[in-house]
């Protein structure tokens, strides 16, 4: 090592983010001494957001901490579960709807739109204190932002066991819309009668209502696909808790 330079372990689970020719486990920085520690790892293409307690020569600092030469710093992942300040929420931006949805499907809170730009999504993440999902790391960085999260996988059913991994949010399936994540309640048969197909009618007695847009449900309305995706996440955190 350089005797102006510091060194950056860097994990295992973080070294994607790194440019594909550097995927070391050690990473050199140079230290300036104004720029600070959070600075250099984001320099290196890693968000804060996935980064856990970083240690210098075995002691904890904080991103806001100002490496010297010599420095070797321990860059580990964020601890999975990740403790959130209060019952994970979640927005995600435009091109997550799909797991939007299956969130949604699990009786998570899910907030999406498929039209609010960069600055829009972080206003609504801090006002509404909701973690911001996204596989965009640029939006990760913003400044503003209160708390943010990369889904990892390109499938759906990957960014769902990435998210329920990461988060350990509680399941209640079938309780939320999936179209607008407004809560369902009962609702008497005769109410939603004149929004029912005539198989439906016939076939069917109890039914949910979004409070929200007044999308109606109904238990046959769920697919083999949607139960098979309810079945799987309740395994995957059934595994998690044992």
């Amino acid at each position: 090592m350089d005797a102006v330079t510091a060194r950056l372990r860097i994990a295992p689970e973080l070294r994607m983010f790194l440019p594909v020719s550097r995927r070391q486990e050690w990473q050199e920085v140079t230290p300036d001494g104004t720029s600070t520690l959070g600075h250099h790892v984001e320099s290196i293409g890693i968000p804060l957001t996935e980064v856990g307690p970083m240690t210098v020569d075995g002691r904890g600092v904080s991103p806001s901490y100002q490496p010297a030469p010599g420095d070797v710093v321990e860059v580990p992942p964020v601890p999975r579960p990740q403790q959130l300040p209060e019952e994970p929420r979640f927005l995600l931006d435009v091109h997550l709807g799909t797991l939007a949805r299956r969130l949604r499907l699990l009786g998570i809170d899910a907030a999406y739109h498929n039209d609010m730009d960069d600055p829009a999504l972080v206003a609504q993440a801090n006002e509404e204190r909701r973690v911001l999902l996204t596989q965009d790391r640029g939006l990760l960085r913003r400044r503003a932002l209160w708390l943010g999260a990369y889904v990892r996988g390109s499938r759906p059913a990957d960014q769902l066991r990435d998210l329920l991994e990461r988060f350990s949010p509680p399941l209640c399936p079938w309780t939320r819309c999936t179209a607008c994540n407004g809560e369902l309640v009962p609702v008497d048969k005769v109410e939603v009668e004149p929004l029912l197909e005539a198989g439906t009618r016939r076939n069917y007695d109890a039914y949910g209502q979004c409070g929200n847009c007044g999308q109606v449900y109904w238990h046959g309305a769920h697919s083999d696909h949607l139960e098979e995706i309810v079945r799987t996440a309740r395994a995957w955190t059934s595994q998690e808790a044992s």
